[in-house]
């Protein structure tokens, strides 16, 4: 972990070619891509895994089945994070997805054993570990995305003909769907707000008063709907099974 956020660090305070990381993505523009302040996230998820790293160091925490059951996917999923910073930041566009790919299948597998949403940890537990990887999860699902079409530029493909727009609208269709599985088969609400963020950040990156624009926009006005939806089915029905 101290070493993600030192190689993070470093790629902030040290930009290339005096450009951002967050900012690099304009050298190759697609459509899919939030702006680059919508990158300020990491700020956030990054704050949460400091938050979980201590907490995970209590002497309380260390026969805790939930939180032994994550170091290695925790592991990879810093290591792969390191690795796309790198990456990222020297434009290996290639293999940033790759390491993009590695991320989200750690976090995938980190997930589903601390089985957010169908358990109920102590609260502290929630905000320590369940918030910061649940955000985690969903901003790198948009920027799994996102890399796809990168590298589909970055190689030149045309998109057989159709428009930007229209590849934008499917796009955003398909982060509908997952937002649609995530709320019914979760309800995680930090999941889904960090899809809203990213969305909102592909909104501000279109020109105003286009269909692709209005689009984005509807996108994330759909996802804060699922987010109520998710709250209100939370509040109605009966607790998970408590783990310990």
């Amino acid at each position: 972990m101290a070493a993600t956020l030192l190689v993070n660090g470093l790629a902030s305070a040290l930009p290339m070619d005096g450009v951002q990381t967050s900012e690099l993505s304009a050298r190759i523009p697609v459509a899919f891509m939030p702006a680059s302040s919508a990158f300020r996230i990491w700020r956030l998820i990054y704050l949460g895994l400091v938050a979980y790293a201590l907490y995970q160091a209590l002497p309380a925490q260390r026969r805790n089945p939930r939180l032994r059951s994550i170091g290695v996917p925790f592991l990879a999923a810093c290591l792969a994070n390191m690795a796309w910073i790198l990456l990222w930041r020297y434009q290996i566009i290639p293999l940033t997805l790759v390491a993009m790919l590695a991320l989200l299948a750690a976090l995938i597998v980190l997930y589903r054993r601390l089985r957010i949403g169908r358990s109920s940890p102590p609260m502290v537990e929630r905000w320590a570990v369940n918030l910061p990887f649940s955000l985690t999860l969903g901003w790198i699902t948009l920027l799994t995305i996102a890399n796809v079409a990168v590298l589909l530029r970055f190689w030149g493909w045309n998109g057989f003909g159709v428009s930007d727009a229209a590849w934008l609208m499917a796009v955003l269709a398909l982060t509908l769907v997952i937002a649609t599985l995530a709320a019914l088969t979760r309800g995680d609400v930090a999941f889904l707000l960090a899809l809203a963020w990213g969305l909102v950040g592909v909104g501000r990156q279109q020109t105003a008063a286009t269909p692709a624009a209005t689009a984005a926009w509807v996108a994330v006005g759909y996802v804060l709907a699922l987010v109520v939806v998710s709250l209100l089915r939370g509040w109605r029905r009966p607790a998970p099974v408590r783990t310990v």
